[in-house]
């Protein structure tokens, strides 16, 4: 970065000697998020504008397209590619499968016994070294000695086969599974001050790019210009609501978002690894694999940890000092025992320990009595020369030594297990449960503890009317169209059908079977969806009444919190259909439709008792409400003032209130309640707000009126678990865990800091196993962290799903309840095959030990080939 001040003036925007901005300080600027980035913005750069000068880039033409300048901001700010996670080799599987510490006994075992099989027994004729007290082995016994430790190595190399080929196939299948944005898609940047298309991995930082609705980001980046633009973050943040993005409000666009409404132009700031979705990537270990001498990379990583302030709360946690050491740690190549291997790994050790004290024995006793007979019964003296022929005997008296250890270990366990657990994966394909490593089957039979997403998984993330106050009723669910005043009905229709945006639409289904795809604005697909359920149609009115036709347009906007459409009569008035928050609109009507379908007036005494007796109670069941209405503006009238919005929007008559909710997905209180009955707690965490957490929480059965549960935000939750230097404490955390059934407000941080909080307490008897479902790229860090991440192969995104154990392939949260049962399944079996194959082992192990010691006892008061008496 030298001749920085010549480079700053000599040279137009393809310079590539200086930016003037590090990749540290643009990472530390996208962490934040609305007023603060905008702060953030204007203290260091003073706008927008001067940070395109900083990065050496033109608002309206772009980059130069320069090849060197490409080349240089690809070094400097990285690549928009991430890399993809090496897959393991089939050799790194079989490796990892040998580690198993029942097979590595078994190794050993079948090694020494292999080995010692080709030992010939000392030539025991030998007058003057005392009788063979170990006797001659028959013939055809020694020729096969080494059929034993034969067989017990070929049971290890087909379990670990087995194993291996298992891991190798499912890591083959998900090898796709991997965010590739860059293969996929192309996107239109400004270059040269011409609007090109180009592959998203030639995307640097500094480009100008132009979004759209239906786009999916392919970096992060800060707006500069915008028309009307709203972002889905819900993959990143969880939160299903869309995020209007404005200069002045929240100018901060992230990669792995999709563009709901509207346009505008962002100024390229971080890609790849350095984008929230390449960062979260990282924080998986996407690049443990990566060549450890990388150090440049790592120093970066590092130093993103020092850069975050107070406000980049969403990442923050996971990226202070502790958790780049914890990243350090976790990149060992240490693999987390399953609850099973863990108990099997104790059994073995212990019938190793058993086994080793049994062959011990055997040998203590064979000496002994050989010593006793050799020189004491015989009374022979100890001869220098007979020293070999002894030292041979205990080597012979070490073999049947081995031979019993080989006989306590129980080879058939490993391969058990593993076809066991093979058996279980096939079968759980079936049940919509798409393992991706085998122990995770037999883990989640041990879960004690679901913690589990709300969007999209406990419920169907696609807002819906479920209940409706028109004509003077309050219908708890949405009504029978001839219930309906025809009157209501068709202003209903036609309100619903104008007065939402026309790129709001509701499509048929991707996939046979599924539910009609909601595009354009969540709020307004509800509505559409109403029109539907009303066995109407909205197109019909939208045909009639093209866009064009719209005689003006109140959009919607956050000081007026309701959009109104005018049209123009045929008799030459107009009739403006009005729709907005219930608490600003009921305000401004002074009629509405009764029963009989006709207006009647509204008096504040009757808005009260609206208030009071629906709109609060569908608040408190967690539902957004939303008024409908209309106004007349007879032509006796003259013009309407159109630009007097305070006098345009009054007067209303009211046709509806709706409560419109993300509805519970029916199966899950069902399966909720199974989990409950099997000893699994179900906790709920999301993104949403507590009140909505709450509701949907005791809709679903994971709270009921009177628990003495917890119910708390993530900022509560935070507040209770760190100390005064603001340090998560583990004692904190076991005081809140127990009694917590629903965390709202959280954010990725927050829902791995109470899994791994769980996971590492100590106050219940036996460790919590912990199973996490989630479907977004915010579910990632915990889904990792988790003893069995469940994430759904439909709305899963690709990062939910490389950090997943298991891959719920219909989305349905009760295909856990199924998860549950094959793990219990295969424990169940695991344990009976353990009682008989323990049995067995047991009683070949008294065989050996009587055995061997008998029968030597009786070589010394009767030696072969003649039985002469001592």
């Amino acid at each position: 970065m030298g001749n920085t001040g010549r480079g700053r003036h000599s040279q137009a925007n393809h310079d590539v000697g200086d930016f003037n901005c590090t990749l540290k300080e643009l990472r530390s600027l996208m962490e934040l998020r609305g007023t603060e980035g905008i702060a953030r913005i204007q203290e260091c750069y003073g706008s927008v504008q001067g940070l395109c000068t900083r990065l050496r880039t033109s608002p309206t033409d772009g980059l130069a397209g320069h090849a060197d300048d490409i080349a240089r901001r690809k070094e400097e700010f990285g690549r928009n590619v991430i890399p993809p996670k090496k897959p393991k080799t089939f050799l790194q599987l079989v490796w990892e499968a040998l580690q198993d510490v029942t097979l590595i006994i078994l190794e050993v075992a079948a090694i020494i016994s292999l080995g010692l099989s080709f030992y010939r027994p000392p030539d025991a004729e030998r007058e003057n070294c005392g009788k063979a007290a170990g006797g001659v082995e028959d013939e055809g016994e020694a020729d096969t000695g080494w059929i034993e430790g034969a067989a017990i190595l070929l049971s290890v190399v087909c379990v670990v086969l087995v194993t291996a080929f298992n891991d190798w196939s499912k890591e083959k299948q998900f090898r796709g599974l991997q965010s590739r944005i860059e293969q996929e898609q192309k996107f239109s940047v400004v270059r040269g001050g011409q609007v090109i298309q180009i592959h998203v991995a030639e995307i640097v930082v500094g480009d100008i790019a132009q979004v759209k609705y239906g786009d999916l980001l392919p970096a992060d980046g800060v707006l500069i210009q915008g028309n009307d633009l709203k972002i889905d973050e819900s993959s990143l943040t969880g939160e299903s609501d869309h995020v209007k993005k404005t200069l002045d409000s929240d100018p901060m666009l992230l990669s792995g978002t999709h563009v709901m409404e509207g346009s505008g132009k962002i100024l390229i700031t971080a890609v790849g690894v350095n984008s929230q979705t390449g960062i979260i990537f990282t924080l998986l270990g996407a690049e443990e694999d990566e060549d450890d001498n990388d150090e440049e990379k790592k120093d970066k990583l590092d130093k993103k940890s020092k850069s975050l302030d107070g406000a980049g709360v969403e990442m923050q946690p996971l990226n202070s000092d502790d958790g780049v050491e914890e990243k350090k740690k976790s990149n060992l190549p240490k693999k987390e025992k399953s609850v099973l291997q863990g108990k099997l790994t104790k059994l073995a050790v212990q019938i190793g320990k058993a086994g080793l004290f049994m062959s011990g024995l055997t040998v203590i006793i064979l000496i002994t009595l050989f010593m006793v007979d050799t020189f004491w019964i015989q009374g022979l003296p100890w001869i220098a020369e007979c020293t070999p022929v002894y030292i041979q005997f205990c080597v012979k008296f070490f073999i049947i030594g081995v031979t019993v250890l080989v006989v306590a270990v129980p080879e058939g366990l490993p391969l058990a297990v593993t076809i066991s657990l093979a058996y279980s994966v096939k079968k759980m394909m079936k049940d919509n449960n798409l393992v991706r490593h085998l122990d995770a089957c037999e883990t989640m039979g041990n879960a004690t503890a679901i913690c589990s997403d709300k969007t999209g998984t406990l419920t169907m993330n696609r807002m819906t009317v479920v209940q409706a106050y028109l004509g003077d009723r309050h219908y708890r669910k949405v009504p029978e169209p001839d219930l309906i005043p025809g009157k209501i009905l068709d202003l209903l229709i036609m309100g619903i059908g104008v007065n939402c945006a026309y790129t709001s639409k509701i499509m048929s289904a991707e996939k046979e079977g599924g539910l009609p795809r909601q595009v354009g604005n969540k709020t307004e697909c509800a509505l559409l969806g109403f029109v539907l359920d009303l066995r109407r149609d909205y197109m019909t009115v939208r045909n009639e009444i093209p866009e064009e036709k719209l005689f003006k347009v109140y959009t919607f906007n956050s000081v007026r919190k309701s959009m109104s459409t005018v049209l123009k009569k045929a008799d030459g008035g107009y009739r403006m259909f009005s729709k907005g928050a219930s608490e600003i609109l009921l305000k401004k009507c002074c009629k509405i439709m009764s029963s009989n379908g006709e207006p009647k007036v509204f008096k504040p005494r009757d808005k009260d008792n609206v208030v009071k007796n629906v709109i609060e109670p569908m608040a408190s069941e967690g539902l957004r409400t939303i008024c409908l209405a209309y106004r007349d503006f007879p032509l006796v009238d003259g013009e309407p003032e159109w630009d007097n919005e305070a006098d345009i929007l009054t007067g209303l008559t009211c046709l509806c209130v709706v409560g419109i909710e993300d509805p519970v997905r029916p199966e899950v209180p069902d399966a909720i309640k199974r989990c409950q009955r099997a000893g699994i707690t179900v906790r709920m965490v999301t993104g949403d707000n507590i009140n909505t957490a709450r509701a949907i929480a005791s809709k679903c059965g994971i709270m009921h009126p009177g628990d003495d549960f917890l119910c708390i935000d993530g900022k509560e939750f935070n507040r209770r678990i760190r100390n005064e230097l603001g340090e998560i404490e583990q004692e904190r955390i076991d005081k809140i865990w127990p009694k917590l059934r629903v965390l709202a407000r959280s954010s990725p941080t927050d829902k791995h800091t109470l899994v791994k909080g769980i996971i590492d307490s100590t106050v219940a008897e036996q460790r919590q196993v912990v199973a996490v479902t989630g479907d977004g790229t915010n579910d990632g860090p915990a889904l990792k962290k988790a003893d069995v991440g469940f994430a759904m192969g439909i709305a899963g995104t690709d990062v939910a799903k490389e950090a997943s154990d298991i891959i719920l392939t219909d989305d349905n949260f009760s295909s856990i309840v199924k998860a549950v049962m094959w793990g219990r399944n295969v424990y169940d079996s695991i344990s009976k095959f353990l009682q008989f194959q323990l049995t067995v082992n047991v009683v070949a192990v008294i065989v050996a030990f009587t055995g061997a010691c008998i029968t030597q006892v009786k070589h010394y008061f009767c030696h072969p080939p003649h039985c002469i008496s001592s």
